[in-house]
């Protein structure tokens, strides 16, 4: 089975730049089957991870930065996948 992990953050007024340069650098314990960052307007910062895992298997997430750099508790999701394109 495969498992995404979603970590999305919203970066405080004009950090955003520093927000993803934060998430990018940072290391997990184990890897991953893929990573990906994103950003969004209003300096929103999203990594996701795939694992070859059990839903609720016990998985390295990404931790809450320090307060002053984000507006808020980082936000988090776990979805499993149910298909792919074309299946």
């Amino acid at each position: 089975m495969t498992v995404a992990l979603m970590w999305e953050a919203r970066a405080a007024e004009g950090r955003g730049a520093e927000l993803l340069a934060w998430a990018r650098a940072q290391e997990l314990d184990g890897t991953p089957v893929r990573r990906e960052t994103f950003r969004a307007p209003q300096d929103r910062v999203l990594v996701i991870t795939w694992w070859n895992a059990a839903y609720d298997a016990e998985l390295p997430e990404l931790p809450e930065p320090d307060g002053g750099l984000v507006t808020r508790a980082v936000h988090r999701w776990r979805f499993e996948s149910v298909a792919t394109d074309g299946s």
